[in-house]
């Protein structure tokens, strides 16, 4: 007989045996840890939490108990600490790609809010194709419209159906990254100092 617990993770619930409590416990501490000096920790954190949780719904399935067996799984999934600094950051590119076009097809498809002009469909579809300019896509609905007389309404049944990237592992699934710890540590980092820099940058102009 073993205890369970019932936790929340991500905003998933969940009901845990005591030996996988323990196990994710031990875990999340690790990053905690690790992540304490660095910027924008509660929110890589959250996000390393959201994307646990995801994995944890896939495995489960039918089944009601997170296992010791799963919580291990996901956690090799995702990394430990201790394999971070050996792993070079995809983000030390500075970039998505320094191509126009970067062929390289993501594997979810979801709406890019961060760039988005209406509902962030074209920027969405343009990260999923591989292309950096989200402009291209946007001509291509403008010319659907004006040119032929359609492109109204695929973009809104897109809108409907297509989810919004929300948290950083959405965000590099649309882009076709591995969402583990390091690719999200990452892109949370570097979307912060592009925030930083943006701040800076207005600052000065309103002076």
């Amino acid at each position: 007989m073993n205890k369970v617990y019932n936790i929340n993770l991500g905003g998933y619930p969940f009901v845990i045996d005591h030996d996988a409590f323990d196990e994710l416990e031990k875990y999340l501490s690790s990053l905690n840890n690790y992540f304490k000096v660095s910027e924008g920790r509660d929110e890589i954190v959250a996000d390393i939490e959201a994307r646990i949780g995801e994995l944890f719904k896939e495995k489960l399935k039918r089944r009601k108990i997170v296992s010791l067996k799963d919580v291990n799984e996901v956690i090799d999934t995702m990394g430990r600490p201790e394999q971070f600094e050996e792993e070079e950051s995809y983000a030390g590119s500075g970039s998505y790609a320094d191509s126009q076009f970067d062929i390289r097809t993501g594997k979810r498809l979801y709406r890019d809010a961060d760039s988005k002009i209406l509902a962030g469909v074209c920027s969405g579809l343009s990260a999923y194709l591989g292309i950096e300019d989200p402009i291209w896509m946007r001509l291509v609905f403008a010319v659907a419209f004006f040119g032929f007389g359609f492109g109204v309404i695929p973009y809104i049944i897109l809108w409907m159906v297509v989810p919004e990237a929300k948290t950083s592992g959405d965000k590099l699934a649309m882009r076709g990254e591995a969402a583990n710890v390091s690719n999200i540590a990452s892109f949370v980092q570097e979307n912060m100092q592009h925030l930083g820099k943006k701040i800076t940058e207005f600052s000065k102009e309103f002076k």
